[in-house]
């Protein structure tokens, strides 16, 4: 019966999937044992291959329909109006100066409006996010709120409806959480949502879903409220996000992972990383199991023996092991867009920014899945990191330090592997496709722009202009996104090293 399960779970996914730091030179391994061709999807003992999806790059999403489609829709510009009391912002405050990664959620009111509908939840919660990024939402250090004289700040918040109501009143539109995040470094107000939304039109159905939004704040004794602005709005990668995709993963009640910095993957330093649960503390740790907490010492166990089998594993034996537990064309047009969208703070050049899934508790038969993650800094924002120091121009077949970080380096020494990558590659450059052509990209993005640009003045003073420009501590300022420049045009640029592969 396992067999059974587990094969008809392989058909359920085939059919709808798709498919610090410092400079150095890396070069890909070569591939240790000349496999040529390999077999695409093989099975172990009697299983039959699994047939070919009949549509592997635009798969059925209707499971989205009327709740995430709805509540994170780019046609629209969703208000969002958040009152707090007076004690209650304070909280927040005295909280962040004891410890600026605090988790502490303060109580409030929200009121959520979007295409001719009001929804009002009482005692929701608020929250501060963000790592490097987080910022105190108000005045220095030690100050309480100033009433109707406040020095507003830019700052990522977490609004949780169901904080303190666990009742179906508190969910929007089956949607329980938003991560709301100001656009920090990014004064073109596009990157991480053109990103994101271009791996749903890639079918990556792993993507969290996001869109725009704009935030006001309300303290208690203030005469109006602040306006914040112009805000991306972001789903939560979370047991209720797997949920929503449970036939797309076979199963959504196992083991999800949160993977911060010095997230490698590697067996070989497994050991040195803050392994930990989600504990809702203000700790950082490398792996944090965010569901299935009840079982983390097989959770932990199957991790590590997961990073065991990618280290150590070689020749055939890995080609097919990765097929076995891995949706192998999924991940590689998945890892296209992140290189396409010149991401660099990623798993395989600077070993952060992800999530993995694993749909059984098993410790040898599972289906792992990666989670893209966090793409404010692409698009042109490059930086001096790992491998790199051109997001732009850097050569796609060597992202990252595959000797440090294995796991799609490692994949692409295969010719069959590679194939898919680099095919993924073209057909998100080629026009035809209206993926991420320049043409395409630029149309989208001032559509996108045109909805917003009467919104982005705010309260905060800050980040009041729609410019093209990448984040002003980059390596790189001469990229642009609109400007249609052959030498400095992110799109151009990427698309000109695609068409050399």
């Amino acid at each position: 019966m396992r067999s059974l399960r587990y094969l008809f779970v392989a058909l359920i996914v085939a059919l709808f999937a798709l498919a610090g730091c410092e400079e150095y030179e890396f070069k890909l391994p070569e591939n240790p044992d000349n496999i040529e061709n390999p077999e695409d999807n093989p099975n172990d003992g009697d299983e039959k291959p699994d047939p070919e999806p009949v549509n592997p790059d635009y798969p059925d999403t209707s499971w989205a329909a009327g709740e995430l489609d709805w509540v994170f829709d780019m046609s629209a510009v969703p208000e969002i109006r958040i009152e707090v009391s007076l004690s209650e912002w304070n909280t927040l405050l005295e909280a962040y100066d004891r410890n600026s990664n605090t988790n502490t959620y303060i109580h409030c009111d929200a009121e959520f409006k979007s295409k001719g509908e009001t929804h009002n939840f009482a005692d929701a919660g608020l929250r501060l996010r963000g790592n490097t990024s987080r910022k105190r939402p108000e005045g220095n250090g030690g100050e309480m709120h100033k009433t109707n004289n406040a020095d507003w700040h830019h700052c990522h918040f977490m609004l949780n409806l169901r904080k303190f109501q666990k009742d179906d009143a508190h969910e929007l539109h089956n949607v329980r959480k938003l991560h709301l995040k100001w656009h920090k470094d990014d004064r073109a107000y596009c990157r991480e949502l053109y990103c994101y939304d271009l791996f749903r039109r890639f079918g990556i159905w792993t993507a969290a879903y996001s869109s725009y939004c704009r935030l006001w704040i309300h303290v208690e004794g203030d005469s109006k409220p602040a306006y914040y602005g112009v805000y991306e709005m972001i789903e939560a990668v979370d047991d209720k996000y797997v949920k929503k995709r449970k036939e797309l993963y076979g199963d959504h009640k196992h083991n999800l992972w949160k993977c911060g910095w010095g997230a490698t993957l590697n067996y070989n330093d497994i050991y040195n990383c803050s392994i930990h649960y989600d504990d809702d503390s203000e700790n950082n740790y490398t792996y944090e199991l965010k569901s299935n907490i009840e079982n983390f010492e097989a959770a932990k166990a199957q991790l590590i023996e997961f990073t065991r089998n990618l280290t150590q594993r070689t020749g055939q034996d890995f080609h097919d092991w990765i097929a076995s537990v891995c949706d192998v064309r999924l991940l590689l047009r998945t890892y296209a867009v992140n290189v396409a969208v010149g991401m660099w703070d990623d798993y395989w050049n600077n070993c952060n920014n992800f999530y993995i899934y694993f749909n059984s508790s098993d410790k040898n038969s599972y289906k792992f899945f990666f989670i893209p993650y966090d793409y404010d800094n692409t698009l042109g924002t490059s930086s001096h990191c790992g491998v790199q120091s051109d997001s732009g121009r850097h050569d796609p077949l060597n992202w990252g330090d595959t000797g440090r970080n294995p796991l799609i380096g490692k994949i692409l020494q295969y010719d069959d592997y590679r194939a898919i990558y680099v095919e993924a590659l073209k057909e998100l450059c080629n026009p035809d496709n209206s993926l991420f052509d320049y043409d395409s990209s630029v149309a989208r993005i001032q559509q996108w722009h045109s909805m917003i640009d009467d919104y982005v003045v705010n309260d905060t003073e800050e980040d009041c202009e729609i410019k093209d420009r990448p984040a002003g501590w980059g390596n790189l300022y001469d990229y642009r996104i609109l400007d249609p420049s052959e030498d400095w045009n992110f799109f151009k640029v990427k698309c000109g090293v695609v068409a050399k592969m």
